[in-house]
């Protein structure tokens, strides 16, 4: 018995405060008050003071019920404290979600807890109605067949309310998408009488507005140096690994004796490098008004040299046909318009790639499977829970924004991409059976690619040491709340968890290595790192670098319209022939503009405001792991300042906390 003072939060949007009544309870170890429709929740802060006539005994939950008024408005609540008898200090509730309807919605205090450790059973009714609930609002859809699974949904109005994007990221979301496509609209119906009569002339499209890197890569992108770069710093240096053998598609004719020489020299001195894009043999190309677009699926060999420069020593467009002449090698040496086709068509073929397997599945749709295996298994007051929920933000809805206008049918890569009108699917179901566990693991991923030790790999140091920091984190707060192995193999939450990632979301994924069960704490460790990690330094990494490398279109054109060359007589009308027309190269720079513009509602890595933790040892972690990513950070600013060619993908103010674009 005695007086409460209550302290509401609602979020700071325009559209988070309601002016309907909100009845709120107060549910103790003892009883539980109803305090009645007392409260407006307007934007800011909401003190009442209240009389509770009733012995209460720890806090335990507090109740809101949104009642209905005349005009029905949601209300965003951020988190609630209490003050009163019993209570030291304040009780913490934490909520950050939208109230709606006349649903009942139940915020246990803030204090993580295991289903195990609630052996008085007190919470159990809460996390059993809460994950209840939440199973019948996440439900699992599907989006193509063999590709891993989406949330259930054909728009973004059909996502929950929760996952939808707050009113300051909509607008610049329409106001952004509204002005680009406006700009297109303008400039490109002079594309229609416009013709690119030499290289140059796609600076009509280049972005006034370019980056450092992307005036760099114009000015330089024939160079080998830079043509090589771009496999270990590049958009996606996802691909590249040191050879251990020479490919088996690799067919040298009669007469090439000194390249087979300098190959295995290389080998022997294990700086032999391979680019494989096998991935895209057999596609089916596009056809764009009524014009067949092309699709090759190289092979490119390189050197890595003692002051770190990469170097394509030769490249092969096609793989060899059984029954036909070996495909064509271009090399170095060959007249440099075909030398510079031959890179062209690798370019536009890491641009496939990139674009569909390293940045939509591994980062995009891998996240969105994590969060929605989360959403569905996991109750709010589950330690992994809080620590994993400030990743998901956004990602369900820019996800299914992809779905319905990038990757869609008549969306942009059917408009513009050469492998659109399917192509894109088949890739996708192709890279979908080729994700393992250890590929989502840097330190494994770069041991079995061969690049831990080469410095040069910005992305491999870079990424190696954000991995690191997060492991670091992941395991102090997983100390916390596991004090052994025997506590994480008997949390049936986390296993279930586990379960619903690997063999629901991911089709069964644990015969290419992802756990079903979680027996250990550095067994969860990893797996929750690698979590972590796919949705911030893993989508940073390919997404970050599309305006810097993809704003100039030669070096990585959307589509190729002639198909790869038969002969080495080539001329710079050849290549402008095959490189895309100038209406398809302005709708590759607008949409890449987009995309890779800087997002001002950007929350970077780690710097959330959500408090999901009330445990002060949590919060203590989280702040250790702030300083970490801080030092990481202003050591990558002293870095790149010293370099030629700047590396900022993976640098932790810059790496965004979850996927939202």
């Amino acid at each position: 018995m005695g007086k409460y003072k209550i302290l509401v939060v609602t979020g700071d949007s325009l559209l988070a405060g309601s002016t309907n009544l909100v009845q709120l309870w107060l549910v103790g170890e003892h009883a539980e008050a109803d305090l009645g429709k007392q409260l407006r929740p307007l934007r800011g802060r909401t003190e009442l003071e209240i009389d509770v006539p009733l012995h209460l005994g720890r806090l335990l939950v507090v109740k809101l019920r949104k009642h209905k008024g005349l005009l029905d408005s949601d209300w965003f609540c951020k988190w609630i404290t209490v003050q009163g008898p019993g209570i030291q200090g304040e009780a913490f509730f934490p909520c950050y979600s939208w109230v709606q309807g006349k649903e009942t919605i139940y915020l246990p205090e803030g204090t993580a807890l295991k289903v195990n450790d609630d052996t008085k059973n007190l919470f159990r009714k809460y996390r059993e109605q809460e994950l209840e609930d939440r199973r019948n609002v996440y439900r699992w859809g599907s989006w193509k067949e063999g590709l891993i699974l989406p949330i259930a949904g054909s728009t973004e109005r059909d996502l929950p309310r929760n996952q939808r994007f707050m009113e300051d990221k909509d607008l610049d979301f329409s106001l952004s998408l509204a002005k680009v496509l406006k700009d297109f609209a303008i400039k490109g119906t002079l594309d229609f009488v416009s013709r690119v009569q030499h290289l140059e002339d796609y600076q009509k499209v280049f972005p006034h507005s370019k980056t450092a890197l992307a005036g760099r890569v114009r000015d330089s992108w024939k160079e080998d140096a830079l043509f090589g770069y771009q496999f270990l710093n590049g958009a996606n240096p996802m691909l590249l690994r040191r050879s251990k053998r020479l490919p088996a598609r690799l067919v040298l004719p009669p007469g090439m004796e000194d390249l087979q020489t300098q190959l295995e020299k290389e080998l022997k001195a294990g700086s032999l490098f391979e680019a494989d894009f096998s991935l895209l043999d057999g596609v089916k190309p596009n056809v764009i008004i009524f014009k067949q677009q092309h699709v090759a699926a190289p092979l490119v060999m390189l050197k890595l040299q003692s002051d770190g420069r990469l170097l394509p020593m030769v490249i092969q467009l096609q793989p060899p046909r059984h029954g036909c002449p070996p495909p064509l090698l271009f090399l170095p040496s060959d007249p440099p318009m075909a030398w510079l086709l031959a890179k062209i068509w690798v370019r536009s073929s890491d641009f496939q790639v990139h674009q569909l397997q390293s940045h939509l599945l591994r980062g995009h749709l891998m996240a969105e499977v994590i969060s929605v295996a989360t959403m569905r298994s996991l109750p709010s007051l589950h330690p992994i829970y809080k620590l994993l929920a400030p990743h998901f933000r956004y990602t369900m809805e820019i996800n299914t924004l992809a779905r319905n206008n990038l990757v869609s049918e008549w969306g942009i890569f059917d408009l513009v991409v050469s492998t659109g009108s399917g192509g894109h699917v088949d890739i996708l179901q192709r890279a979908t059976a080729c994700l393992t566990y250890r590929s989502f693991c840097p330190p494994d991923d770069l041991a079995d690619r061969g690049l831990l030790d080469v410095k040069s790999s910005l992305y491999a140091r870079d990424a190696l040491r954000l991995w690191e920091i997060i492991s670091r984190y992941v395991g102090r707060m997983v100390e916390l709340f596991y004090k052994n192995d025997r506590e994480v193999k008997e949390d049936p939450e986390l296993q279930v968890w586990c379960r619903e990632v690997t063999e629901i979301g991911l089709l069964g994924a644990q015969d290419r290595g992802f756990p079903l069960s979680l027996e250990s704490r550095a067994q969860l460790c990893r797996f929750v790192t690698m979590c972590i990690f796919t949705c911030t330094g893993q989508h940073a990494s390919t997404h970050l670098g599309q305006l810097d490398w993809y704003s100039w279109i030669p070096n990585g054109p959307c589509t190729m319209r002639k198909p790869p060359p038969t002969s080495k007589n080539v001329t710079e009308g050849d290549i402008l022939d095959a490189l895309p027309c100038l209406q398809q190269a302005r709708m590759q720079i607008t949409f890449t503009k987009f995309l890779g513009r800087h997002q001002p509602v950007m929350v970077a890595l780690g710097q959330h405001k959500e408090e999901y933790f009330s445990d002060p040892g949590a919060r203590a972690v989280l702040k250790q792991f702030q300083e970490e990513l801080a030092v990481m950070d202003k050591e990558i600013e002293v870095r790149n300042a010293s370099l030629d060619l700047p590396y900022e993908y993976l640098r932790p103010s810059m790496v965004e906390n979850s996927v939202t674009i």
